[in-house]
């Protein structure tokens, strides 16, 4: 039996930089289909997964360009909501000469900000083993953070796996100002988070102690990440480290979302709900890890978020890399 994947939140139009200038000396950009969740959603089907997208996105072009482009790349989108109330939402991404992104978006509110708590349907978790996945820009706001929290509910009452990207995007938040007590509320329901250092450090002056708290309180997996440096990744159990192989990096846009993705893949394929994630050994979760950094060392070679997403194939040959 297969493990449902279902990834909520925000679909939207990256408008990405290449780097180039025209004749009047402006910078020039290339629509592509983007959008944390959406990216995971795309890099679990790329792998093979059973992959589901939930939120909303606009009743207008970029909507249905951005349901088109799941569903090319294996997405179903029977959980995908369209509005004629709002836009679908946009973001123009910069790149750096070493391929590292700033972002400035189009939102407030847009088509995925709308939706709603009592959008959620009982029957997209019927699946007797899943993995529900949320990142922290459907916490930005109040009713679409309520609507994100009902959804982490009916998950767990399906006994489904939680997994939280935190994902920050600060220029999302009013006025710049992270409501750090409400992500760190939110953290405290998943079963496995991924966070950068830098994005704890926002979050807790002692960022290791609030993975041991976490821990403490029930969350049985927490991988951290930190740059170029080795991934860190800590249990109840104790902790481990994994280094990324060396790669020649054209963007990273979606490394973050290729490693989620990858991650989920092997906790869909090893079991896909809360009482096998108890039961991982300290060898199938530290292969599990390498499998994920693999899935993002490969999405840094190609520009662009779905097209850089490796398939199953692909993550493996750059596993026998390192």
């Amino acid at each position: 039996m297969t493990t449902k994947v279902m990834a909520f939140g925000e679909a939207l139009i990256d408008f990405l930089s290449n780097g180039s200038t025209g004749l009047d000396g402006l910078e020039s950009f290339a629509k592509y289909p983007g959008g944390a969740p959406a990216n995971v959603a795309v890099a679990v089907a790329r792998l093979g997964g059973d992959s589901h997208f939930a939120g909303q996105v606009g009743d207008d072009s970029f909507g249905h360009f951005l349901k088109e482009s799941l569903e090319h790349y294996g997405v179903k989108t029977d959980s995908m909501l369209m509005t004629k109330e709002a836009k679908t939402a946009l973001a123009f991404v910069s790149l750096d000469a070493t391929g590292e992104r700033s972002f400035e978006f189009y939102r407030n509110p847009s088509a995925d900000m709308l939706f709603r708590r009592e959008d959620f349907k009982s029957e997209w978790f019927y699946a007797p083993r899943g993995v529900f996945h949320t990142c922290s820009n459907t916490l930005t706001d109040s009713d679409i953070s309520s609507a994100t929290m009902a959804g982490i509910v009916m998950a767990k009452a399906a006994g489904w796996i939680v997994s939280i990207d935190v994902n920050l995007r600060i220029n999302l938040w009013p006025d710049h100002q992270v409501d750090t007590d409400r992500v760190i509320a939110w953290m405290r329901q998943g079963d496995v988070i991924k966070a950068s250092l830098e994005e704890l450090e926002v979050l807790s002056s002692e960022p290791l102690a609030l993975i041991q708290e976490l821990l403490k309180g029930g969350v049985a997996l927490f991988v951290l990440t930190d740059g170029g440096q080795p991934v860190r990744y800590f249990t109840a159990s104790g902790q481990g480290e994994i280094a990324a192989p060396k790669v020649d990096v054209k963007d990273t846009t979606a490394a973050g979302d290729a490693f989620v993705g990858g991650l989920l893949y092997q906790l869909a394929e090893h079991g896909g709900d809360r009482e096998s994630l108890s039961r991982f050994s300290e060898e199938e979760l530290k292969a599990c890890i390498r499998f994920a950094v693999a899935c993002g060392a490969q999405a840094v070679t190609k520009p662009g978020a779905y097209p850089s997403l490796p398939t199953l194939a692909e993550a493996n040959a750059r596993l026998e890399t390192f």
